[in-house]
């Protein structure tokens, strides 16, 4: 059944949970969207569904989980916003076929992880880990036995996407040689070289960094057999996702001293929240750099993701473009200055675009312009007319009575 949501921006409810950053908040006042909700923490989910159902335009980090129950709460949202890199914590096909675009924020903290990354390599290489566990427990170990500079040594970098190469051209401009490894051909940036293959990284590298998403091909991606061909005594890093790597295999070639040192950030199994303990098998290893998956944690990257997800909110509602949305239909549109918005969105099946523009030959209303795009289950047909409000209201009414109707909208 459609949901009409024919109304003022400044009665859109917008929602906004854990924290998001306040530019979000100041870039939905400044676009005239007066009534937004935040919550410093993730919502009890009783808490959360009735805050769903009274918001339209919804914002999430990493902990709150909007699945298919939690979707069936939220009949008056029409579009989600993770503020964040990932979005397994929402049911993209149940928002999809709800006719609720998702967008989030793939590439905001890039930098952020990527000084993170090459810091890592800079105090891995210098031996710190083992260094700062035996100042803390009253050593003294001041020796540069097994301490090296980074400047010459080679970086290997797995996964040369938005991070990969910013963190190939910092390394760079330390003084490392860079080798990278990627499933797609990629265009090097700055004196990068594409290894000849995995095993050839491996082999080479001093510090080898991975940087892949998480997909059933990457999920223990780098088990024994990997750690086995990294060059003796190199140096690991996982701040992508914690399936990647095979957490019980890296542990043992650390002890061996195969493996060097290793800095991890993602972890197969991470705490809740704050309050939660923390387990893995690196725990107590001194050449063990833990962090609890902060790498794109700083003030800088949340107020970047917080202007970058606002503005896809606020585009989509006030213009309906879906540009990078990540679970439909993508439209780009222009500005409908002198028009009125349709948007219609129905399931993806024979006969609809012909009597979507049957309705509007049967009331007379001439088309200015019509855009279309479908996924696999959903499409999105977006019409400017010219037309007075009660026309268009009447358009509207009449589209929401075609079979397999979603949603519709108008914005005026």
């Amino acid at each position: 059944m459609s949901q009409p949501t024919s109304f003022p921006k400044s009665d859109i409810r917008v929602l906004l949970l854990e924290g998001v950053s306040a530019t979000a908040v100041e870039s939905f006042r400044a676009a005239g969207y007066s009534q937004v909700r935040t919550f410093e923490k993730a919502l009890p989910v009783e808490q959360l569904h009735r805050e769903l159902a009274d918001a339209h335009l919804v914002g999430i980090r990493s902990r709150t989980q909007l699945d298919a129950e939690a979707l069936s709460h939220a009949r008056r949202v029409i579009a989600i916003g993770a503020f964040c890199i990932g979005t397994n914590q929402i049911d993209l096909e149940a928002a999809e076929v709800a006719g609720i675009p998702v967008f989030n924020a793939p590439y905001s903290n890039t930098r952020s992880v990527a000084e993170l990354v090459v810091a890592e390599a800079i105090m891995l290489m210098r031996g710190i880990p083992q260094k700062n566990a035996q100042c803390h427990r009253g050593g003294w170990s001041k020796s540069a036995a097994g301490s090296h500079e980074v400047r010459g040594k080679t970086i290997g970098i797995i996964g040369y996407g938005h991070i990969g190469t910013q963190v190939g051209v910092i390394a760079e401009a330390l003084g490392m040689q860079v080798l990278f490894h990627d499933i797609e051909a990629k265009l090097s940036l700055g004196n990068a070289r594409a290894a000849a293959g995995l095993d050839d990284l491996l082999a080479r590298s001093d510090v080898v960094t991975l940087h892949v998403p998480e997909t059933p091909a990457t999920q223990g991606m780098f088990g024994p057999g990997q750690i086995a061909r990294m060059k003796p005594g190199a140096h690991l890093i996982n701040a992508s996702r914690g399936t990647v790597v095979d957490i019980d295999a890296l542990a043992a070639a650390m002890k061996s001293g195969h493996v060097g040192g290793a800095a991890v950030d993602v972890f197969p199994v991470e705490p809740q929240g704050n309050a939660d303990v923390f387990e893995s098998p690196l725990v107590g290893l001194d050449n063990a750099l833990l962090t609890p998956h902060i790498g794109g944690s700083t003030l800088e990257a949340q107020d970047n993701i917080g202007l970058e997800v606002a503005a896809k909110l606020i585009r989509y509602s006030d213009n309906g473009s879906t540009l990078s949305a990540v679970n439909f239909p993508e439209v780009t549109l222009p500005e409908h200055t002198g028009s009125t918005r349709l948007l219609h969105i129905h399931r993806n099946v024979p006969g609809v675009l012909s009597q979507v523009n049957e309705v509007f030959s049967r009331l007379g209303v001439n088309i200015d312009g019509q855009f279309l795009r479908t996924h696999a289950k959903v499409g999105y047909v977006v019409i400017d007319i010219t037309a007075t409000q009660d026309q268009a209201d009447e358009v509207r009414e009449q589209l929401a009575k075609i079979p397999g109707t979603l949603r519709t909208r108008v914005l005026y």
